[in-house]
């Protein structure tokens, strides 16, 4: 009987208080932590679907920045078309 006291004594420290009378019998107490973990429950399945909604997006975006950093023709061609002066840092002398 101590134990089983001293664990709903921890159950009751963990449960957040419900509306009603300020000494809870045993079973309030019970019925108050099922419909804690129950809302736990319920808030970690939403997380977790936000999370996957969001690593989806992350994988899209990757993709899709991916797709924009892969050089096209056109761009090719524009930087072939540089010559080397135009590439480098202009010189000591060219800056003075």
């Amino acid at each position: 009987r101590a134990q089983l006291r001293c664990c709903l004594e921890r159950l009751k420290q963990q449960v957040p208080l419900g509306v009603g009378p300020t000494r809870s019998t045993t079973l309030s107490l019970l019925h108050r932590a099922r419909l804690h973990i129950q809302r736990l429950e319920e808030q970690e399945l939403r997380a977790r679907r936000a999370k996957d909604r969001l690593r989806d997006r992350q994988r899209s975006l990757q993709q899709r920045l991916e797709l924009l950093l892969l050089p096209t023709d056109g761009e090719r061609a524009r930087a072939d078309s540089l010559d080397s002066s135009q590439l480098s840092e202009p010189s000591e002398e060219g800056r003075k």
